[in-house]
């Protein structure tokens, strides 16, 4: 028996144009925001390296989203790392962290640009400071996929995303992705930790200014 109604093209009547006050656990990690003190565990050729890093992330609220019956809503976010003291980008990702309230599910996308996507869901409740997600390379719908090469190399078997609400007004992430390292037999946990500290409150989707 399926999940899903039999309608699957009716939208909801319920529809909030205010994402912000719909964002559920989201709701903690809308703005713009900075972490000086975030910390990258990567796989080299002699082992693994530490290296710390700084990093900006803007999370901005966009209008509600349907699927037929199907009610989300999120924010859209671009994250850029880099070395502390240097201008060249260390790391760059954009995609969604997306809440439905329905059924309680967080999903949270991902495109890197040395052409890897991921995207992860989890569970939680709407007033949750605390949730992780998690996404395999074998799931048909929260999954991984990547270049040939990465999968021949470093091919990412699972990858999790802890998130947690502070309650001084900051969030922190804890990452792990697993990688099958080739001419490796065991898993590499390349992990990725830091604080955001807000710097600049968020902007209202184009739906919820008046």
């Amino acid at each position: 028996m399926s999940q899903f109604s039999e309608d699957i093209y009716t939208e909801p009547s319920n529809v909030n144009v205010d994402t912000l006050a719909n964002l559920g656990p989201l709701r903690g990690m809308a703005g713009i925001w900075q972490g000086t003190k975030g910390l990258d565990v990567k796989p080299k050729v002699e082992g693994p390296r530490k290296q710390v890093f700084v990093e900006r992330i803007e999370l901005q609220p966009i209008d509600p989203q349907t699927n037929g019956p199907q009610l989300l809503y999120g924010l859209r976010y671009h994250t850029n790392i880099v070395k502390p003291e240097q201008v060249g980008t260390y790391h760059d990702q954009v995609g969604y962290w997306l809440w439905e309230p329905a059924t309680g599910t967080v999903i949270h996308t991902l495109t890197i640009p040395r052409a890897q996507i991921v995207m992860a869901v989890g569970k939680a409740s709407a007033d949750a400071k605390e949730f992780e997600l998690v996404a395999t390379h074998d799931d048909e719908n929260f999954g991984i996929r990547a270049t040939p090469f990465l999968d021949y190399a470093f091919k990412t078997t699972e990858f999790r995303i802890k998130v947690t609400i502070n309650p001084d007004g900051t969030w922190t992430y804890d990452e792990d992705t697993v990688l099958q390292i080739k001419g490796k037999s065991e898993l590499f946990h390349h992990t990725d930790r830091n604080t955001l500290t807000k710097i600049a409150e968020p902007t209202p989707n184009s739906l919820a200014i008046k």
